[in-house]
């Protein structure tokens, strides 16, 4: 039986047993993304487990009608619940006093400019308002995931990753996404350093500040750039799904 109508045939039947043979068919990705996470701190059981878990939720999820391959579809799902795992993990983990101290600071002042203005404060309001650099607020925001700042790039800010951050503003727009020619489109009209960007932070998964080392820029260079081009690729997104 071919994929399609492997999906077909259980979307009709929910039937466990066919469900754990596609399962068992996929399980080959779970292994393969749990081994790339493996050396940052976490046994690579409880990352094949929580990418097992990733894959069932995604046979349940998956719709066969978005004409893409299952496989297209759950990768990034996927690598997703893993990052998740790894952000609420990090959560636990201990900052440094004073970072701790700058990190209720910022909420406090977050809050406080939110109930004055009526709209989420930037990185440059809150850190007039406290008297440091917009830098220092971004690095303790990404540190601590305290408050979303203006620049949505972040992805301990948003919380996601770069599918999820591009598509924020539409809920159907992760599973087009997922469609190659729908990226391709959101990404066309990028110039070599703002592709770039784009391949460092969400395709290689580094840093804003590695990634301000690789390109020879100061990380606020690169925080400003980022929150420019998922912007541009927002629109071009919006623009491809209404052609």
């Amino acid at each position: 039986m071919d994929e399609a109508e492997l999906f077909k045939t259980y979307a009709r039947s929910h039937d466990l047993e066919l469900r754990n043979q596609i399962v068992e068919r996929y399980l080959y990705i779970a292994e393969m993304l749990a081994k790339k996470f493996v050396g940052r701190g976490v046994e690579y059981d409880d990352l094949y487990q929580v990418a097992s878990l990733a894959l069932i939720k995604g046979v349940e999820r998956f719709d066969v009608s978005l004409g893409i391959k299952f496989s297209t579809f759950i990768t990034p799902t996927i690598t997703g619940e893993i990052k998740n795992y790894f952000r609420d993990r990090s959560r636990l983990v201990h900052l440094p006093r004073r970072v701790n101290e700058l990190k209720l600071n910022i909420r406090k002042a977050a809050e406080e400019l939110a109930a004055k203005t009526g709209k989420q404060p930037t990185a440059r309001e809150i850190a007039a308002q406290l008297g440091l650099s917009e830098e220092e607020v971004v690095r303790v925001a990404e540190a601590g995931a305290v408050v979303s700042l203006d620049s949505p790039s972040s992805e301990s800010e948003r919380g996601g990753d770069f599918h999820e951050i591009v598509a924020a503003e539409d809920d159907g727009a992760l599973e087009a996404l997922e469609r190659r020619d729908i990226l391709e489109s959101a990404m066309k009209d990028l110039r070599p350093g703002e592709r770039s960007v784009i391949e460092y932070r969400y395709m290689e998964g580094l840093s804003q500040t590695e990634t301000a080392q690789k390109l020879g820029v100061s990380q606020m260079y690169v925080s400003r750039l980022e929150r420019k081009v998922l912007e541009k690729m927002r629109a071009n997104l919006k623009k491809g799904m209404a052609e």
